[in-house]
C-alpha cells in the first residue's frame, strides 16, 4: 500500500547512516544486521576507498525486520543477515539470488563491567534475583541463545527480550541488567563496558552469516560490495572485529 510504503522510506531514512562520498557517483545501499554495525562501517569505508564513484548507505537493524522490510519492498541492494533463515525466506520469493556465507559468530555470557552480580556462567540466568536480558524469540540472537540455553538445561529468568543484539548490549553496559547473551563480537565492541563469559564448549552457540544481492536489478557495485566482503581485505576487517570464518 501506498501509504505504507511512504512510513517504510522514513524508517528507513531514519536509521540509515552514510559511510562517506562526496555524492558525485553512485548509491549503493545496504541492509545488515545490527551485529555487524561496526565492523560493517570499516569494511564500507574501504570500499569507497577501493571503488572511488560508489557511495555506501548502511541500514542496520534485526535479521528478520530487515527481512520483513525488503519483502515489502525497502529499496536494498545487498542483505547481509545474521542467520540463515532470513535469507532463505528471501530466496524462496524470488528476491534475492545466490546466498554466501561470509562470517560466523558465537554467543558470549556478558556482563556489566567489574560483573557486580557475580555472574559465573550460563547456570545463573535462572537466578531469580538477577535482571536478565535475551534477544527476541523471532531475532537470530534470539533463536541461538535459546538453543543454547536449551542445551545447557537452563530455563532462563529473561527480564526483558530485546528487538536486536545492540539494544540489549546498551542495557547491559549501562547496569540495566546483570547479564545477559550476546555475540562475542558485540561484546568486543562494546570496549570494556561490558565483560564476556565464554560458553561451555558442546551448546549451541554459534551462528552464520550470509550475504546476498537483492534484486534481479540490482547495480553491479551490489556483487563487488559481495567480493570485496569476501576478499582478503574484507576478511581481515571481520576478524579484527572478532567474527570466524564462513
Amino acid at each position: 500500500m501506498p501509504g505504507s510504503r511512504i512510513l517504510l522510506a522514513f524508517a528507513l531514512a531514519a536509521v540509515a547512516t552514510a559511510c562517506g562520498g562526496d555524492g558525485g557517483g553512485s548509491e549503493l545501499t545496504v541492509f545488515a544486521a545490527a551485529s555487524l554495525t561496526d565492523a560493517f562501517e570499516e569494511v564500507g569505508a574501504a570500499f569507497e576507498v577501493a571503488h572511488g564513484d560508489v557511495a555506501l548507505v548502511f541500514a542496520f537493524g534485526a535479521s528478520s525486520a530487515l527481512r520483513e522490510q525488503i519483502v515489502e519492498g525497502a529499496p536494498a541492494d545487498v542483505f547481509a543477515s545474521a542467520a540463515p533463515g532470513p535469507l532463505a525466506d528471501l530466496a524462496d520469493a524470488g528476491l534475492v539470488a545466490e546466498v554466501v556465507p561470509f562470517a560466523t559468530n558465537r554467543l558470549q555470557l556478558a556482563v556489566p563491567a567489574g560483573n557486580p552480580s557475580d555472574v559465573s556462567g550460563i547456570d545463573d540466568l535462572a537466578r531469580d534475583e538477577l535482571l536478565v536480558g535475551l534477544c527476541a524469540p523471532e531475532v537470530p540472537c534470539g533463536t541461538v541463545a535459546r538453543s543454547a540455553l536449551a542445551d545447557a538445561g537452563v530455563e532462563a529468568a529473561a527480564d526483558t527480550e530485546e528487538p536486536d543484539v545492540r539494544a540489549l548490549l546498551t542495557k547491559l553496559a549501562e547496569g540495566e541488567l546483570d547479564a545477559g547473551l550476546v555475540y562475542a563480537t558485540d561484546v568486543l565492541a562494546a570496549a570494556g563496558r561490558v565483560e564476556g563469559i565464554d560458553l561451555p564448549g558442546g551448546l549451541d552457540a554459534t551462528t552464520a552469516y550470509p550475504v546476498a544481492v537483492v534484486g534481479a536489478d540490482a547495480p553491479a557495485a551490489a556483487r563487488d560490495f559481495v567480493t570485496f566482503l569476501l576478499g582478503d581485505e574484507g576478511q581481515r576487517i571481520l576478524r579484527e572485529h572478532g567474527f570466524g570464518p564462513p
